[in-house]
């Protein structure tokens, strides 16, 4: 799952250098929210993948990753903006770009990303438990 993080790390970089962040407009936040739904959806049909899963562990593992980027998200990239503020020169993250935009991207993808993997991992314990009044 490494691999997931380092590409998407790279992809979101990539993105940012290229100019398809617009900083001046909505569409560089949708920009990056699609890369980052993305980013989440390879983690849980990664999952599904190697664990071999059938159809309805698909549907879950989809569906878990989803609304995990869905609500963590919005909170982890309030929090990043806090701790970034301080070294931001414009007046916010986007408008400064450069290496602090970059460390915005970096950390929210990284929670992001553990968000989703998080959500698997709590999905994953879920669906070890023996049905009740078995055994």
């Amino acid at each position: 799952m490494i691999y997931i993080a380092v590409v998407t790390v790279i992809g979101m970089l990539l993105l940012l250098a290229s100019g398809a962040i617009s900083q001046g407009s909505v569409g560089g936040s949708l920009t990056i929210g699609f890369a980052l739904i993305l980013a989440a959806l390879a983690v849980g049909i990664h999952e599904a993948w190697t664990m071999k899963r059938g159809a309805l562990g698909w549907i879950v593992n989809i569906v878990v990753t989803f609304l995990s980027v869905l609500l963590v998200a919005p909170t982890g990239g309030g929090v990043l903006a806090l701790l970034l503020s301080p070294f931001a020169s414009g007046t916010s993250l986007a408008a400064s770009g450069g290496g602090v935009m970059s460390l915005a991207l970096i950390g929210m993808t990284g929670i992001v990303l553990a968000s989703a993997w998080g959500a698997l991992w709590v999905v994953n314990r879920w669906r070890d438990q023996p049905a009740a009044g078995a055994g």
